[in-house]
């Protein structure tokens, strides 16, 4: 019996063994016939690999949101990098362009003052020039503190361009040399021709269509031609003798053929200006 049970053993340690030695050579076999696992290792891949997809997908689409967020942050600060880049490049153009323009009428007040050396002069910035009455009058930073008075001549780049008509401590209020103001006080000028002949009137008012001014009150047989200087007379003592106005453009003549309207191209372009200088009508060391 003992004997039996040894024997029996001993069978199922050998089935054991075969079985097992049998799933190793098929599993060589399996590996290298690639081509075509078994179905039931084919479906557990299946499974496999879906069961995969299906954890990692949320993960990949986590990873990719986040990517696209952080796509995004960068992008839109580089976009305000870029929108700050332009604004500081815009406003130093702006700069730039406001001080060339001013260097350029500074430049040109350093030439005219170098002709009105016998005068004494103030220098001023307009501080507000109103729309309404653009072509009328402006105001300048400059006031009774600083000698200013009324009825001072006011020049800016090249030439004259009005006169001050009210005075306060720090301030004072300009009269344009284009004034429509029929009640204000007209500037005497002359013209000087070829012949260095001079040649008295009035300025007038001002041709907005031509951007002239206008000289009348004209009593003459003298040719006047474009291109003859004017300047003040000193008539009326309100203005000092010799500032430069502009230069004649054109002529129109009355029915005798005798000039009664002299149209004058302004020294300085009145729609354009910021700095001025007040000329004091006393002569300095008098």
């Amino acid at each position: 019996m003992r004997k039996f049970f040894a024997n029996k053993k001993l069978i199922i340690v050998m089935i054991i063994l075969i079985a097992t030695l049998s799933t190793v050579a098929l599993s060589f076999r399996v590996r290298e016939n690639r081509s075509a696992p078994p179905l039931i290792q084919r479906v557990a891949n299946d499974i496999s690999n879906t069961a995969a997809a299906i954890v990692s997908a949320p993960m990949v689409a986590i990873h990719d949101g986040f990517n696209n967020v952080t796509d995004l942050v960068n992008t839109y600060n580089e976009n305000q990098a870029l929108k700050k880049d332009i604004t500081q490049w815009q406003q130093t153009k702006a700069t730039n362009s406001t001080l060339k323009q001013e260097n350029s009428q500074l430049k040109k007040q350093l030439k005219l003052n170098a002709t009105l050396s016998d005068y004494k002069q103030i220098p001023a910035s307009v501080t507000s020039r109103q729309p309404a009455d653009w072509e009328n009058i402006f105001m300048i930073n400059k006031g009774s503190l600083q000698g200013v008075k009324k009825n001072m001549p006011v020049v800016s780049g090249a030439g004259l361009i009005g006169r001050v008509i009210e005075v306060n401590n720090i301030s004072s209020k300009v009269e344009l040399i284009s004034t429509a103001n029929t009640n204000a006080d007209r500037t005497a000028v002359e013209i000087v021709n070829k012949k260095d002949e001079h040649i008295n009137g009035i300025v007038s008012g001002y041709d907005k269509t031509d951007e002239a001014l206008t000289m009348t009150q004209i009593n003459t047989k003298n040719a006047i031609e474009k291109g003859d200087t004017v300047i003040t007379s000193g008539l009326g003592g309100l203005t000092p003798k010799g500032l430069y106005v502009g230069k004649v453009v054109s002529v129109k003549n009355d029915d005798y053929g005798r000039p009664a309207t002299v149209y004058l191209k302004p020294a300085t372009n009145l729609n354009d200006f910021s700095v001025v200088t007040v000329i004091s009508r006393d002569v300095q060391g008098g």
